[in-house]
């Protein structure tokens, strides 16, 4: 099982809402979730910041379910911002979801646009899980047809 080390060295200053360091120890399954935006299933795009960073989040939650993970497993974000003065509701927003101890490691830029118009906000993901245990089940399904190499290779007769 893999293990999560979230550390805030005294050396540093505290950070607001993330963690300056997260160790992690193998085996593990690592699951990269790209950049999401505040748009919705159907397309359309939140009419300010705070909706924006609500879906982006929404977004993040489907996507980390999709492999049985929530907020808890999320080890790093990337977070782009097209204006410094969203910060303070971006970070207001993101609290919401994340659990009140060993918050991820953060990287906020403020960038000059994102490539859909209009768009506020990117959230990118990085997420660690315990290694998934292999069933006999996926494996034959995966291996259908295919024998072993001992099985394919013809059986020589011992001379008696």
């Amino acid at each position: 099982m893999s293990q999560i080390r979230f550390i805030n060295p005294q050396a540093l200053g505290k950070p607001p809402g993330y963690t300056h360091v997260v160790e992690i120890t193998a085996p593990g399954r690592i699951v990269y979730i790209a950049g999401q935006l505040g748009i919705d299933r159907e397309g359309k795009l939140g009419s300010d910041i705070r909706r924006q960073a609500v879906q982006a989040f929404e977004n993040l939650k489907n996507a980390l379910a999709a492999v049985g993970a929530d907020f808890r497993h999320v080890v790093k974000f990337n977070n782009y911002l097209v204006d410094r003065a969203h910060l303070p509701i971006f970070r207001e927003v993101r609290d919401s979801y994340l659990p009140a101890n060993n918050r991820p490691a953060s990287t906020t830029i403020a960038i000059s646009g994102l490539a859909r118009e209009g768009a506020l906000i990117e959230i990118e993901a990085v997420a660690v899980l315990p290694a998934a245990a292999r069933s006999k089940t996926v494996f034959k399904a995966r291996h259908k047809g295919r024998t072993t190499r001992a099985a394919r290779r013809p059986s020589r007769a011992r001379p008696k």
